[in-house]
């Protein structure tokens, strides 16, 4: 009997260790979800066939003045937009003023200038419902007279707002939203999260057996 226990520890515990690990990784490897209520774009402006849902999206408000503001757009394609936009379901979403479209032409001339921009998607509506969406978004930032805010919000396919319920860095420990006006922030923050989420997501792939075009740094196609 005493041989039964220690063949069976011996078989049995690293295999149990290892899904302990296993859970671990699992659990660390998760972006929190922070709010449920979050307005569907589509739902603002259905005809532009533009939704939250069934993407993982970056999304911003980058305002009348979104020239001036440009370079928050130029932070997010260099840091964010570039290593992952092949992933099929990744879009960045930025809703402005309807008056803004020639300098949405302008904007997306200068992303585009050395990156495929197919996977930003730029919706055009009216302050009042600019305000409605950003205001069913949890942060502490408010956005502007000119509907631009600084802050950008990381989406999942269920159109759930995600980030982080222990960064040290905030008070409360519950960080809603990145600052796109900070390179910094950007790399030390948003760049792990959306991996997070990447992963999240590519995890669930590989579980179900589908597959999703998608490159560095997690090389699905392999």
């Amino acid at each position: 009997m005493k041989k039964f226990w220690l063949l069976f520890a011996l078989l049995i515990g690293p295999l149990l260790f290892y899904l302990l690990i296993l859970l671990i990784d699992i659990n660390a490897t998760f972006l929190p979800v922070l709010n449920k209520e979050v307005i569907d774009v589509s739902s603002i402006e259905p005809k532009q066939n533009i939704s939250f849902k069934n993407h993982i999206n970056i999304v911003g408000f980058l305002g009348e003045d979104l020239l001036h503001k440009k370079t928050n757009a130029l932070n997010l394609n260099q840091k964010i937009y570039k290593p992952y936009y092949e992933f099929k379901t990744f879009q960045f979403v930025i809703i402005v003023p309807q008056e803004t479209r020639e300098k949405v032409k302008q904007l997306k001339k200068e992303l585009g200038f050395t990156t495929d921009i197919k996977n930003w998607k730029f919706v055009f509506t009216t302050k009042e419902k600019i305000t409605m969406l950003y205001n069913s978004l949890e942060t502490s930032v408010k956005i502007d007279s000119n509907s631009y805010s600084s802050e950008v919000f990381i989406i999942d396919k269920m159109g759930f707002q995600r980030g982080r319920n222990d960064d040290k860095d905030t008070i409360g420990g519950k960080l809603y939203s990145y600052n796109a006006e900070s390179v910094s922030f950007i790399h030390k923050k948003m760049v792990d999260d959306i991996k997070i989420v990447l992963e999240e997501y590519r995890r669930a792939l590989k579980k179900n057996k589908k597959k999703e075009v998608f490159k560095n740094p997690y090389k699905e196609n392999k």
